[in-house]
């Protein structure tokens, strides 16, 4: 959305070349506000205009926090000294981020304009494997020597602080040694000490006598998730990352896990609802895009629903006999669906931050069986009184008939209307029909039944659209039925929900696809046959 104050503010700068006004303000307001004033209708030649009389840290700071999809446009087709001295003075994680979505041919028309320390930085950085810390990474941290006085240290850091992205931490490395190759190995951290420290410290004090030699740190190949985890166990702003051998190869700061923690979040929730997920925003991704990711899952889980239809079928005879049951079938599918849906997501954002693991899968899975149990009763309870105190009418089902139906009542038996207007068939009368288990007739409206002799016996005509009820199920039955069932698929729900994540952990997948819809799909299955055979077991 644009901003209200400056995005009209701006567009009269630029239909008025005022440069001077362009560049103070770009330099007296935060980057992240020139970013959303400019991020929607305005092109990437107007935002290159705004920018380029301000200084190149300011041009980089701004050009940083600007959607992705514009950043793009506006490096692809500007081959310009400018993008390459913007590159220079961006993060280095931020630029190597950029440069790994870009086309190769632009990204190496891009390198070409930096200088070689930067294009070797840039390089190194962008070989580590994506979803690894090492991708992560930023080599704009502030380092001293251990020999140095706090005074001494605080003059050369002085010089450092406008290159780098943090000083908040300095870390405290050995000399530089050169590999068999004769290539410079990364130097060893010895240890850390926080700027607060640093300034407190008496001036004479030597930083080996000063720095923190306990230390917490990352490998270049653990998953970025750790990063984020580690950061926010301890607290830190920032977190080394070492080699195998103990080179310091950059740091990765708590903004960089901010945003693995947001997209991680957001694919979760996607995968969660059966969707493919999408690197970029939903208004910026294509229909199409929208549409495969998820026409994929819904046509899977879609393929799976189909078992319902094979289940429904071996118990149609069932069905047929004691139509009251239809009326109950989503009750049972959505009781799964919708406790597995809960546990399942319990347990993946469990995993996810790390409360569980591998030794506590046991612990958990009785948690949750015990918790199933306690649920189902709940639901159980609720679904026995609501069985039980289903009216007569409803559990009795109807049958309408097309045309004009002739029943034969017993000999000596007569036929009167009820209270509510139906009428009771005697036993043992006999029907046109392919069914004897009718125990009324209820006529059409404003219609009345033709009644004649036979014999001894009476003939009742019943009129077409009138409707014929078999004998209401027994009230404490089709309780019993509901309430052992809602038991049942509420526990078996629960701890579907429970291990589907922990199998697809187990296997290295991730747990948030067993979640929502699959776990839905695969209760909703199972839970109709359990509905069924607890039917079969009371009503049979």
């Amino acid at each position: 959305m644009p901003h209200s104050l400056f995005s009209p503010e701006i567009r009269d700068m630029l239909a008025q070349h005022d440069t001077v006004g362009m560049a103070a303000l770009c330099e007296e307001l935060h980057p992240a506000t020139i970013a959303e004033a400019v991020e929607e209708d305005f092109a990437p030649e107007d935002v290159w205009q705004l920018i380029s009389d301000a200084d190149i840290r300011t041009q980089a700071a701004i050009f940083e926090y600007l959607p992705i999809e514009l950043q793009e446009q506006m490096v692809e087709n500007t081959a310009r000294p400018q993008v390459g001295r913007l590159i220079e003075k961006m993060s280095h994680d931020d630029r190597v981020d950029l440069l790994r979505r870009l086309p190769r041919r632009v990204s190496e028309n891009l390198l070409r304009l930096v200088d070689d320390a930067d294009r070797r930085d840039i390089k190194t950085l962008i070989d580590y494997e994506e979803g690894t810390v090492g991708a992560m990474l930023t080599t704009d941290y502030a380092w001293l020597p251990p020999n140095l006085t706090a005074a001494e240290a605080v003059d050369q850091l002085r010089q450092q602080a406008p290159d780098r992205e943090t000083i908040y931490y300095i870390y405290v490395l050995d000399e530089a040694k050169r590999r068999p190759d004769g290539a410079l190995a990364p130097r060893h951290l010895l240890g850390i000490i926080s700027l607060r420290d640093l300034i407190l410290a008496p001036r004479h004090k030597l930083l080996s006598e000063l720095m923190e030699e306990e230390l917490v740190s990352l490998k270049y190949s653990d998953d970025r998730q750790a990063a984020a985890e580690l950061l926010a166990r301890y607290d830190f702003i920032a977190v080394p990352v070492l080699d195998d051998n103990g080179g310091m190869l950059g740091i990765v700061t708590h903004d960089d896990a901010l945003d693995v923690v947001q997209e991680e979040a957001t694919e979760d929730l996607q995968r969660q609802g059966g969707v493919t997920p999408l690197r970029e925003g939903y208004l910026e991704a294509s229909f199409f895009k929208i549409y495969r990711s998820r026409a994929f899952w819904l046509s899977l889980l879609f393929v799976a629903e189909l078992g319902t239809f094979t289940v429904l079928k071996q118990f149609e005879e069932l069905i047929a006999q004691v139509v009251v049951l239809s009326l109950f079938i989503p009750l049972a599918i959505s009781t799964g669906g919708n406790s597995g849906s809960q546990a399942s997501t319990l347990v993946t954002r469990a995993l996810a931050l790390g409360e569980v693991t591998r030794t506590d899968y046991l612990r958990l899975i009785r948690r949750e069986i015990l918790m199933g149990l306690a649920l189902g009763l709940t639901l159980g309870l609720i679904g026995f009184f609501r069985g039980a105190f289903t009216s007569n009418d409803t559990r009795g089902g109807p049958e309408t008939v097309a045309n004009r139906v002739v029943a034969v009542l017993p000999e000596g038996a007569s036929i009167e209307p009820l209270a509510n207007g139906d009428y009771e068939l005697p036993k043992g009368t006999r029907l046109e029909t392919d069914s004897d288990k009718f125990q009324t007739v209820r006529l059409k409206h404003g219609e009345s039944p033709e009644i004649s002799r036979l014999g001894n016996q009476h003939v009742l005509t019943v009129p077409a659209g009138s409707q014929f009820r078999s004998a209401p199920v027994d009230s404490s039955k089709l309780g019993w039925v509901v309430g052992l069932s809602v038991l049942f698929i509420c526990l078996w729900g629960t701890l579907i929900g429970t291990c589907l994540p922990l199998v697809f952990k187990q296997f290295g997948l991730d747990p948030a696809v067993a979640s929502g819809p699959f776990v839905a799909t695969f209760v909703d299955i199972t839970g109709i046959a359990v509905f069924f055979l607890c039917a079969s077991a009371f009503l049979l």
